[in-house]
């Protein structure tokens, strides 16, 4: 029987042992991987298409995000109407999603109901016919949209700080204007639709309670398609990042706020020092009892909340501090990031600091990793990053055994303001 009068361990986080559960992996007729884990508590399945169609691809501004978005609006069978009333009539739900390496349709469902859904994406990869009506109705909502993030500093900031990392002609620099929107037509949809989604590089992850006879849902649905048939061509882009680092901008001038971007490149996560560098930018400005939060918010009261996290892109990557603050105390708050960096280049690290650090990284994975649909994104991540499970087990342990010294050598190789574009919106 416990002794009451003795409180019991209080376990730190970094004391528990990470294990990610590995998916089933098979391959449909047509050679397209399959990702499956068939795990959950309820009878509900995700399954993700993700295709090689992201606007690294695109030879013209919007085609891979207007392709991606209106391949839900319409087939020759149905409308866009009676797509979504289809979908609604079984509880489930149909997402698409465009990044710059790739594109995603996303089914969520309960689980007896798959059978009848499958039927309905597989028409979206073989007969969607892009409606002209639909991509009016897409230029005009764009375009509003558009009108009103252009009167937002933060939007402004978060778009051209882009541009100075990579450049406006690279696919993480670029952005759009409402001519771009104007350009589109319906034809060069149907090519782009025809190139990269219907004879296009698909990777299937799948996830939740799975039909017992889920292996050959899959490829009777999808096994027949001509996916994954012909090489997919790359192209590659020159990063031409700006010389100028230092920039202001006046979006409005009666404007009481600003945004605040300070930035520099960085490797991919393939490199050695990244799972390290994801420890030292927790502790600078990761989590809401980080330095510049301490600081900035807490001490000086600058901003209602400031963070720095690393940009993950997969042909390129970037440091960044991102904030709102006040328009009269701008300037401040860059005097006082630097100040941080200062700090932990010269500076120690205590260990209760890090401690808490450390707890922190670890207690999110144990997050990211409660159910199935996270553990598959995870998996998703690696997979489509050229990774595998190693990486995972060797970010685990360099957030447990990282100690302060080595994170004061992270500091002094990164943490240099000359090496940082500096951008200020008001």
């Amino acid at each position: 029987m416990p002794d009451r009068k003795i409180a019991p361990h209080i376990k730190d986080a970094v004391e528990y042992k990470l294990v990610l559960k590995h998916p089933d992996q098979f391959k449909l007729a047509n050679g397209v991987d399959v990702y499956s884990l068939n795990a959950g508590t309820e009878e509900v399945v995700q399954i993700e298409w993700v295709f090689k169609a992201g606007n690294w691809f695109e030879k013209k501004k919007n085609l891979s995000s207007a392709t991606n978005f209106l391949i839900k609006n319409g087939t020759k069978k149905r409308t866009a109407y009676q797509i979504n009333e289809y979908v609604d009539f079984y509880g489930a739900y149909l997402s698409r999603s465009c990044y710059n390496e790739t594109a995603v349709v996303t089914l969520h469902c309960l689980s007896r109901h798959l059978e009848n859904v499958l039927p309905l994406v597989q028409e979206l990869f073989t007969d969607a016919v892009f409606p002209e009506e639909e991509l009016n109705i897409y230029r005009q909502n764009m375009k509003q949209k558009l009108a009103v993030n252009l009167k937002k500093c933060d939007f402004i900031a978060g778009r051209k700080i882009d541009e100075l990392l990579f450049g406006i002609n690279h696919p993480y620099g670029v952005y759009s204007a409402v001519e771009d929107y104007d350009a589109i037509s319906k034809s060069e949809l149907e090519v782009y639709y025809a190139q990269y989604y219907k004879t296009g590089h698909c990777t299937i992850f799948s996830a939740g309670i799975l039909p017992p006879h889920f292996e050959k849902l899959m490829n009777d649905f999808f096994g027949g398609l001509p996916f994954n048939q012909q090489a997919i061509v790359e192209p590659k882009h020159e990063i031409v990042a700006a010389d100028q680092k230092q920039w202001n901008i006046i979006n409005d001038v009666d404007g009481v706020q600003g945004s605040v971007r300070i930035a520099r490149p960085f490797p991919t996560r393939t490199h050695p020092d990244f799972p390290k560098v994801q420890v030292l930018n927790a502790l600078f400005g990761g989590f809401f009892g980080s330095r510049l939060m301490t600081n900035i918010r807490e001490d000086k009261g600058y901003t209602y909340g400031i963070y720095s996290f690393l940009v993950n892109h997969i042909h390129g990557g970037a440091w960044m501090i991102s904030t709102e603050a006040g328009r009269e105390v701008c300037e401040a708050t860059v005097k006082e990031v630097y100040h941080e960096m200062q700090r932990l280049r010269e500076g120690e690290i205590g260990n209760d600091e890090l401690l808490l650090v450390k707890n922190y990284l670890i207690g999110t994975l144990l997050g990211d990793l409660d159910g199935p649909f996270q553990i598959i994104g995870r998996w998703k991540n690696l997979i489509l990053n050229g990774l595998d499970e190693k990486y995972f087990y060797n970010a685990v342990d360099t957030i447990k055994h990282i100690d302060a010294s080595e994170l004061n050598k992270m500091a002094i190789k990164y943490l240099n303001p000359e090496e940082f574009y500096e951008l200020v919106v008001v």
